[in-house]
């Protein structure tokens, strides 16, 4: 009896949530340990079915650094990084596509239908969704900013949001990859962390959920006590110029900058290598990771 009461407890704590939630477009970027360790992967595939049968819009972005990297090094090509992001030639590029696009989206959206959802595939090439521009890294050097061409890094020019907004009216699941294109059709691999961050804003999403492999965001990561649950944007901003966030944060912060900016309710950096915590940030009191609000 006891257990059962406490199982009622969970759904009622979890129904002003329900009722907040439902019809609501939520964009997830999924990425980091929980697309390599199996039991991670089955939970973020559970928690992405349970939202979408309880009426959540649920929009999923995809990184797949990790199996670039191993790709590349199995071809003999070092990965070299500047400010979280990959320095991209056009080789490197068209690995990546084909990893993003060829074997991870597929083994995404194989995932999502088998365990019961409509899951549909695209690339930022798909309907023009992602029109890219070449990405200059910014570095920090002695309290100041310089711009470094990274090659073939894209940033977004312009999000087409028309086959977003017909397929979740049609009651499917995007499961996007990171790939755009330029207006002459020039490939460029984008930042995960930016698509979600773009897409969230372009569509209206109620909320930004991005899963990485650290609790949250940190003042000084080497002193767990300073761990922020609650961060403001201006505070955020202040952040990343001061060089505070650094590394592969600085994407993550930016896309939440950039969705809340564009209209984004709520945006949240959370730990995915703890099972379930899509469901946990969604649907409890307590919540999970940092929030970066406006």
């Amino acid at each position: 009896m006891t257990n059962s009461i406490q199982q009622a407890a969970t759904l009622l704590e979890a129904l002003p949530y329900l009722q907040k939630f439902y019809g609501k477009t939520i964009v997830i970027k999924y990425g980091g340990n929980a697309m390599i360790n199996s039991d991670l992967k089955r939970s973020v595939i559970q928690d992405i079915i349970l939202m979408k049968y309880v009426g959540i819009r649920p929009v999923l972005v995809h990184g797949g650094g990790p199996e670039i990297t191993a790709m590349l090094k199995k071809l003999g090509k070092q990965s070299t990084f500047i400010s979280g992001l990959r320095v991209t030639d056009e080789e490197t590029v068209a690995i990546a596509e084909m990893v993003l696009v060829g074997k991870i989206n597929a083994e995404i959206v194989s995932l999502l239908n088998t365990a019961g959802a409509k899951a549909v595939g695209l690339s930022g090439k798909d309907a023009n969704l992602l029109v890219a521009k070449k990405h200059l890294a910014k570095v920090h050097e002695a309290g100041e900013i310089r711009e470094v061409d990274i090659g073939f890094v894209g940033d977004i020019a312009h999000v087409n949001t028309g086959i977003i907004d017909t397929l979740l009216e049609n009651d499917y699941v995007p499961v996007i990859s990171p790939i755009g294109s330029d207006e002459n059709g020039q490939s460029y691999n984008i930042n995960a962390d930016y698509v979600a961050g773009e897409l969230a804003a372009a569509i209206g999403a109620e909320k930004l959920l991005l899963l990485t492999d650290v609790e949250g965001i940190y003042r000084d990561y080497y002193d767990k006590g300073s761990f922020i649950s609650t961060l403001a944007l201006d505070d955020a901003r202040e952040m990343i110029t001061a060089g505070s966030i650094d590394g592969g944060m600085i994407p993550k912060v930016e896309a939440c900058v950039r969705a809340l900016a564009g209209g984004t309710a709520k945006t949240h950096i959370i730990d995915g290598r703890q099972p379930h915590s899509l469901l946990l940030e969604i649907f409890t009191d307590r919540g999970t990771g940092t929030e970066v609000v406006r």
